[in-house]
C-alpha cells in the first residue's frame, strides 16, 4: 500500500498560518484479496457453488481524507 500526503501552508498575517493537508490512503488502491472458500460439500452432501470464490479483501480500498489547520 502507498500512502500519500500533499501540504499547502497559507501564510494570513505574520503570526497565522493555514494547513491544507490532503491524504490519500491506498493511492494506486491495489487490491489485496482474501483466502478463497474452502467448503466444497454443503451439510446435506451437495456441491457448494461458492467453494474457491473469493469474497472478500484484507485491506480497505482508496480512501481521501482533506484537513484545513489553523496555526498562530
Amino acid at each position: 500500500m502507498v500512502d500519500f500526503t500533499l501540504v499547502k501552508v497559507i501564510p494570513i498575517n505574520e503570526r497565522m498560518n493555514l494547513d491544507f493537508r490532503t491524504e490519500f490512503f491506498n493511492s494506486f488502491n491495489r487490491a489485496n484479496f482474501g483466502l478463497p472458500r474452502q467448503t466444497i460439500f454443503n451439510s446435506d452432501g451437495t456441491v457448494n457453488g461458492a467453494a474457491g470464490r473469493i469474497t472478500t479483501t484484507v485491506t480497505a480500498s482508496r480512501q481521501v481524507q482533506f484537513g484545513l489547520k489553523l496555526v498562530f
